[in-house]
């Protein structure tokens, strides 16, 4: 199993020095994977509601000053060796389809092969129509889009006519380092999200805090697992072929211990109870989990991220 963190992506510590000190301190503690989150800009009145969360409200913290996912992922690429690099998720409709190719391409190349591309649809209405994108038809954008990247990274002289796009007999090149293409997580947890790992996904990448489609027991978890992988399988493919990946916001002892269907929630509890958890969704199939570690500082997250290996990932 892998374990990756998510890397700050604006505030105080997402200052150049920090995100070189949590990003090459990681590579030293033993972790895989760095995960980057996706907001250009964040708009100041909101009323679309917030998935993951009971309230529907924003995180108060998750506002403010923000760095451009890919162009993070870029720079710290160069300031590691051994990372890989998760967009987690990248927001498919705030980007032109061909740019979003040739950019992801080169951060691969750059990288030497560490780019794993997680992708959402979005759920900011508000932000998706400042980037001149349309909310509406933001999950037949993002399947055109990846359609898109996949024919660009793949085909000699590519040419494509959508409902969005069309263009003829381009040049494409260089292609990705890795083939046929960089692994593609799909984020989220709806119908719509499942049959696009269906579709399109190398891996599925959900996270278990949303109320509407809540993935906070093993048993829950476990019924979404065998869903999504009848799905999988009615579309032609091999259900085990897709990479199962999770993404953790909170655990811990302060969490309640029971989920919303009576059953044990997921890593609630003592460092010994979350490595059984860990280990339980690591028997089910489970590849790759990545965790926040909040803090105020660096030094405060490396220390986090320390006692996680320690006290957690050295169990599992």
């Amino acid at each position: 199993m892998k374990f990756g963190f998510n890397a700050p992506a604006g505030g105080a510590l997402a200052t150049p020095e920090n995100l070189i000190k949590l990003a090459q301190g990681a590579e030293a503690i033993g972790f895989d994977y760095a995960t980057f989150s996706d907001h250009v800009v964040i708009p100041a009145d909101i009323s679309t509601r917030y998935p993951y969360s009971d309230t529907g409200e924003f995180p108060s913290g998750a506002a403010g000053s923000r760095h451009e996912q890919l162009t993070e992922v870029a720079w710290i690429a160069a300031k590691t060796t051994r990372l890989r690099l998760v967009t987690s998720v990248m927001v498919v409709p705030h980007r032109q389809p061909v740019l979003t190719a040739k950019v992801l391409s080169t951060i691969d190349i750059l990288s030497g092969g560490r780019l794993t591309i997680g992708i959402g649809a979005g759920w900011l209405k508000e932000e998706i129509e400042a980037m001149g994108s349309s909310y509406e038809a933001r999950g037949r954008i993002t399947d055109e889009t990846m359609q898109v990247c996949k024919l660009l990274w793949t085909q000699k002289d590519p040419s494509f006519k959508g409902e969005f796009l069309s263009f003829e007999k381009l040049v494409f090149e260089p292609k990705p380092i890795q083939r046929p293409h960089p692994p593609i997580w799909i984020g989220g947890e709806s119908g719509p999200a499942l049959r696009r790992v269906a579709r399109l996904g190398d891996g599925w990448y959900p996270i278990g805090t949303n109320p509407s489609f809540p993935l906070d027991s093993l048993e829950r978890y476990r019924a979404a697992v065998a869903k999504m992988r009848g799905l999988v399988a009615a579309a032609g493919r091999d259900p085990l072929s897709v990479t199962l990946a999770y993404r953790v916001q909170k655990f811990g002892v302060d969490l309640d211990p029971l989920a919303g269907d009576g059953n044990r929630r997921l890593f609630a509890g003592t460092p010994d109870q979350v490595a059984a958890d860990l280990r339980a969704l690591q028997a089910l199939g489970v590849d790759s989990m990545d965790f926040n570690f909040p803090a105020s500082s660096a030094e405060e997250m490396l220390d986090a991220m320390q006692t996680f290996h320690v006290t957690i990932r050295s169990k599992v």
